[in-house]
């Protein structure tokens, strides 16, 4: 793998999504999510999380999630929508949040 590709792998994941249910998932099944970069694929997340956390994921789910039209004391926006990862491990191996 040339240096170029090294970058591109480690800049697809752009942060953990910490929520309950995230949380619930991951100590009980063993399941992470991420928000990751819009181009990004399952073998370009599954490379990331090898090269960064050093775990080899079993299977990778991914999601995108649609921009929601929302009012806010009268005046309309939008939240921005993004594209989630959800990573599946195998029993034992654990990734650490800091």
């Amino acid at each position: 793998m040339n240096i170029t590709n090294n970058v591109n792998t480690l800049a697809v994941l752009k942060k953990p999504r910490i929520t309950e249910k995230a949380g619930v998932k991951a100590e009980s099944e063993n399941v992470y999510t991420f928000e990751v970069t819009k181009r990004a694929t399952k073998k370009s997340v599954i490379e990331a999380v090898k090269q960064i956390y050093k775990v080899t994921p079993v299977k990778v789910n991914i999601t995108i999630l649609p921009v929601k039209n929302t009012t806010s004391r009268g005046k309309r926006g939008k939240k921005g929508g993004a594209k989630k990862a959800v990573v599946y491990l195998k029993k034992g191996e654990k990734i650490t949040f800091i």
